[in-house]
């Protein structure tokens, strides 16, 4: 009796203080709407004289800013964050470049988080930023090398005296799972095509090391992304690239802020206080510094231009799946195609800019969003702006377009397919004692079946669809860029690509970022000034975010990212065992490029 006493109060506790927890969130809620009926002066932001715009990019940068009303709120613990969208942080940085209130930009960096191109694209506009004549003060406690890069570009570079920089070079860790696979007893089925030697996405299930032809590829690729960052560091900082590579080989700044002084790595060692006392030099300043964060500033210029002409930039962010689902996680080839289709046949979108940031995923997928873009491109120009990845499923939708842009960094090409088919049966069998038999009408009516193995018949028809998915994909590259399908063949493979290797290779037209490619977009419609830019798909109201917000599965995924840290990619490669089966042209779910 005692034992369901105690399981009826816990119960009970656990229910008060569930209806407390909605409450206090409906309030807080309620709180924030009351804010919308504000005008709009009271709610947007103003900038002051002798303002600083202050970046603190410590966090995983989206192409686009999301839409919300109350800022980046995460509704499970009522915090919010600036999280501002690359989108944003560009259009800041160009707006600042203008702006009379504006002095200059302060950079507090220690790591970000997020891809080597998206943080290039942050410094080429940085880089024209410059050119205004204003400052740019870099500050970091540490340097991470992903933030050492960004902030190379600026005036002044200060480092925490007790702080320490990373310069180590680039690496690629690559999770392998053959032996657990053993253990559990359960066999990875593979397909490949008979020319995808460097689709390594299959590897880790078969192997318990890189193959040569992965190691090749990885090397070429490591070297070009990182052959990239020291030729930029080299030429803002005066350091040859020799020695560059020295101090990394040696780890010289690794925990010796000091050594990064002397070797011209940092202008000063400084703690906040004396940076804060440089900011206010700068501005002119004898009390506080008027700083303006990204979120903040954003809400203090709108852009007032009323063409009807419109560029429309398509954001294709994410692995590719099939059908519907939450598009600002990932791209699915309903959700996509028509947004794709409706853009075609809105009459004030003259051209279109597809941003495609994805490693890849289902082949019929991107077969299907591919016929949208192939439709749409008979009547406006579509031109591609290729992010940190468009390998293979990315690639796939990029390979038709008028003109492709990608930036030295992005990950392109992997132009290969392949198919995964677990066979559970000894683990079913022999490790937890489950075993199954079939009542069926044809040899092949259970077929896939996780709990036997494929028959040679059914392997062989698996691989006669790899390698028809295979011809369509060279093919496709073929005509969309004009070579010959031998060629594709020669440097697809699967094998994944550098932008800077990519553009030789006749895979892109020209290196630069998404404003390069609305730029391209404007001159091919012929709009002249008479312009203006939009943003597909339209982003989800603040009500309909606020209830998918509440899924238990998004919060897990949540949690486990904050929790895992860098190791939070291990923990998807192991999830992704359960969720890329069937056809896939993707490239490796789990490259970790630092």
């Amino acid at each position: 009796m005692k034992f369901y006493k105690v399981v009826l109060a816990a119960f009970i506790g656990t229910l008060i203080a569930l209806v407390i927890n909605f409450f206090i969130k409906v309030g807080v809620v309620s709180s924030m709407i009351s804010n919308l009926s504000k005008s709009e002066s009271e709610t947007s932001a103003t900038v002051k004289p002798n303002s600083v715009l202050y970046m603190k990019l410590d966090y995983e940068i989206p192409d686009r800013t999301t839409d919300n009303p109350f800022g980046n709120i995460n509704f499970q613990t009522m915090e919010t964050s600036d999280a501002t969208g690359l989108n944003e942080i560009l259009r800041n940085i160009e707006n600042a470049k203008t702006d009379a209130n504006i002095k200059g930009i302060y950079l507090e960096l220690s790591s970000i988080p997020t891809s080597m191109a998206t943080i290039q694209e942050i410094r080429n506009k940085l880089i024209e930023f410059k050119e205004s004549g204003k400052f740019i003060v870099a500050y970091g406690e540490s340097y991470g090398q992903s933030a050492y890069y960004l902030a190379s570009i600026a005036d002044k570079i200060f480092l925490n005296p007790e702080g320490a920089m990373d310069l180590h070079g680039m690496a690629s860790q690559i999770m392998f799972y053959k032996h657990l696979l053993e253990k559990l007893d359960i066999e990875m089925q593979i397909v490949r095509g008979p020319n995808n030697r460097f689709k390594s996405a299959v590897e880790p299930y078969f192997l318990d090391k890189m193959s040569e032809a992965n190691r090749e590829q990885m090397d070429k690729l490591l070297g070009t992304v990182w052959g990239q960052i020291l030729a930029s560091i080299s030429q803002s900082r005066n350091i040859s690239v020799e020695q560059l590579n020295q101090i990394a080989d040696n780890l010289d700044v690794l925990f010796n802020a000091q050594k990064a002084l002397e070797y011209g790595l940092v202008d000063n060692l400084y703690f906040k206080d004396q940076v804060l006392d440089e900011l206010k030099g700068l501005t002119g300043s004898n009390k506080s510094i008027n700083a303006v964060g990204n979120a903040n500033y954003a809400k203090s210029y709108k852009d007032k231009n009323v063409s009807k002409n419109e560029v429309a930039v398509i954001y294709a962010s994410g692995q590719i799946f099939d059908g519907k689902g939450n598009e600002e996680q990932a791209i699915y080839s309903e959700n996509l195609s028509k947004t794709i289709r409706k853009a075609r046949e809105d009459k004030n979108v003259k051209a279109i800019v597809l941003r495609v940031n994805s490693p890849g995923g289902s082949a019929l997928a991107s077969a299907i969003i591919g016929r949208e873009l192939d439709l749409t491109k008979e009547v406006k120009p579509v031109i591609v702006s290729m992010g940190n990845y468009a390998a293979s499923g990315g690639y796939w939708i990029s390979a038709k377009a008028d003109y492709i842009f990608a930036d030295p960094t992005t990950l392109t090409g992997s132009i290969g397919v392949f198919g995964t088919f677990p066979n559970a049966q000894g683990f079913l069998n022999d490790k937890i004692g489950l075993t199954f038999d079939v009542a069926k009408t044809n040899e092949n009516a259970d077929f896939p079946n996780f709990t036997q193995p494929l028959t040679e018949f059914q392997y062989n028809k698996l691989q006669e669809m790899v390698g028809k998915t295979y011809n369509d994909f060279t093919r496709r590259v073929a005509e969309g860029r004009g070579l010959r399908q031998t060629f594709v063949d020669s440097i697809g493979q699967g094998r994944v690509w550098a932008g800077a290797d990519a553009i030789g290779l006749g895979l892109v037209d020209k290196l630069g970022d998404m404003e390069d490619a609305i730029a391209y977009a404007v001159e091919k419609a012929n709009l002249g000034n008479d312009y203006k830019v939009t943003e597909w798909p339209k982003q989800k109201d603040f009500f309909t975010r606020l209830m998918e917000s509440m899924n238990k599965t998004d919060e897990l995924d949540a949690a486990m990212k904050q929790k895992l840290g860098v190791y939070y990619n291990y923990y998807k490669g192991l999830e992704n065992l359960n969720n890329n089966t069937g056809i896939q042209a993707r490239m490796p779910f789990d490259m970790v490029i630092e």
